[in-house]
């Protein structure tokens, strides 16, 4: 396979996980047969790429992960712990309701070994956060990642009509909680 080709087949794929993950965001539905043809692809290119459905919806799901933990050391780059996290959180909604879609959508042996293998890796981001403002003295010192990962799990348990009035500000609820007084 020439380069040209690799490339144009690594622009298919990408463009079909972003399809997928714009519908299981927006309405919670995948369709592969609207999948492939918003993607501008066949359906055989889609199956290709991802021979099952479940394939795709776990591929959507481990770059929203990637993405969310790669966040958190860009962020602290550029902002102080505080504003980082609180940028983070941003990114946390917009996670959440994928999972949510994608964790609808699969069957549960399936979602569970997604979340395990999701958890080490957005933990360590939680801490990166978390150790960056306790240093400072601006995050309570007994606040930790698994108290994050308890506290927002209910994002996944809002309602689709309601998220835009209640992820973030539930999210700055628990920002506040977190910060040092």
């Amino acid at each position: 396979m020439s380069a040209a080709q690799r490339a144009d087949a690594r622009e298919n794929r990408e463009r079909i996980v972003e399809i997928a993950r714009e519908a299981i965001a927006g309405s919670g539905e995948l369709r592969l047969n609207a999948v492939a043809k918003s993607a501008g692809v066949g359906q055989g290119t889609l199956y290709r790429h991802f021979p099952t459905r479940e394939d795709l919806l776990a591929e959507v799901y481990r770059q929203e992960v990637e993405e969310l933990v790669a966040l958190a050391p860009e962020l602290l780059s550029s902002h102080g712990p505080v504003e980082a996290l609180s940028r983070w959180f941003d990114r946390i909604a917009e996670y959440a309701r994928v999972k949510r879609g994608v964790f609808a959508a699969l069957e549960t042996a399936v979602w569970k070994g997604l979340s395990e293998e999701s958890h080490g890796p957005i933990g360590d981001a939680i801490t990166l956060l978390l150790d960056a403002g306790k240093s400072e003295g601006t995050i309570r010192r007994d606040i930790d990642a698994r108290d994050l990962f308890i506290l927002s799990g209910y994002l996944t348990r809002l309602d689709e009509d309601e998220w835009d009035s209640r992820a973030r500000h539930l999210l700055d609820v628990l920002l506040q909680g977190v910060l040092s007084r």
